[in-house]
């Protein structure tokens, strides 16, 4: 019996032409900017969502931290929703390596508005305060269930962070995903973020990889930054030939992912001890189970079953669809659940 993976969308395994393509790159030492796969790779995502330049990083979590350490300075604040990805799974990073103090605001699936950003801004006259410095956003939500920012939204944002000297970070892991699913070009989703991180890894399926995007001077900083982190590659061409195969190939069917989602939900809206699902916007679907069931548990019970999901917090699981789960794993998971 086949395994379904539904953990996470970081599971899909290199297709086959994406490995033909690791394999054919002509390669160099990035340190040194000669390997020309980067090279092409960083120049053409800057150039896709409208930035002047671009650096390929070993993953989502370095290229945030990078990226946040360019705009912060020692006992500032960052501004987040209280379960961002920036502040929850990246290891006290803002803490650790900004020397950062963090504002988490409770918002709606991970998501905040410009009203509650501007109620949480810090006096800059009142000394007993960190400074607010940077506000991160995280497109789509991986707490919220895979929500989408709406442009209007971040554009409202925007305007409260130039009103206060903000800076503004977009954590855009599934940042294709947000695209595909609004039909959204990438220049309107990341047009008002002074630096993005994009992932290869997630939805697109490369095996390894995340790119910051930004104005020059921030990327010039920023690879001073990925030097001091000990995140200097050597031939990454052969990494970076992924994400371009991933570029060329994997963008349009994420829709795919999204169906087969919506459909998921639609399965295990029927399944004992799940007592809600919410609709899903891309290809997180997450469960809230009964308070008789923990989500231990009920992870155990699929994965006796072959099917494999996520505790995802008190009384929630989590499911993603990706690359690898075929129309067929879909069938196949209803008949096991049945």
């Amino acid at each position: 019996m086949k395994t379904l993976e539904l953990r996470s969308d970081t599971f899909t395994r290199p297709t086959p032409g994406m490995l033909q393509a690791m394999m054919a790159a002509p390669v160099g030492d990035d340190v040194f900017g000669e390997d020309p796969t980067v090279n092409q790779l960083e120049e053409r995502l800057a150039a896709y969502f409208g930035k002047e330049a671009a650096m390929f990083c070993a993953s989502g979590t370095m290229a945030n931290q990078i990226g946040i350490q360019v705009h912060i300075r020692q006992g500032d604040e960052v501004i987040c929703e209280r379960e961002a990805h920036v502040y929850i799974y990246e290891g006290g990073g803002i803490a650790a390596f900004g020397g950062a103090s963090i504002r988490p605001i409770a918002g709606q699936r991970g998501q905040l508005t410009a009203t509650e950003i501007l109620a949480n801004i810090s006096d800059p006259h009142n000394v007993h305060l960190p400074i607010s410095r940077l506000v991160c956003l995280e497109n789509t939500a991986n707490r919220g269930g895979g929500s989408c920012y709406s442009i209007e939204n971040i554009r409202e944002i925007r305007q409260v962070c130039d009103q206060h000297q903000l800076a503004l970070h977009l954590d855009g892991a599934r940042l294709f995903n947000a695209m595909v699913a609004g039909n959204h070009t990438p220049e309107a989703l990341a047009a008002s973020f002074d630096t993005l991180s994009v992932c290869l890894s997630k939805g697109l399926g490369a095996p390894v990889g995340s790119v910051l995007l930004g104005s020059r001077d921030h990327i010039r900083l920023a690879r001073r930054i990925r030097k001091r982190m000990g995140g200097g590659w050597r031939q990454a061409g052969i990494l970076a030939a992924a994400g371009l195969y991933a570029l060329d190939n994997h963008i349009e069917r994420l829709a795919e992912d999204h169906q087969r989602a919506r459909a998921l939900a639609t399965i295990m809206r029927a399944v004992a001890g799940v007592k809600a699902v919410e609709e899903p916007e891309t290809n997180i679907v997450l469960l809230e189970l009964e308070a008789s069931l923990t989500p231990a548990t009920f992870c155990a019970s699929l994965a006796a079953k072959q099917i494999l999901c996520l505790p995802f917090g008190p009384q929630k699981v989590r499911m993603i669809t990706h690359l690898d789960f075929t129309e067929q794993d879909l069938n196949d998971l209803q008949e096991r659940l049945r």
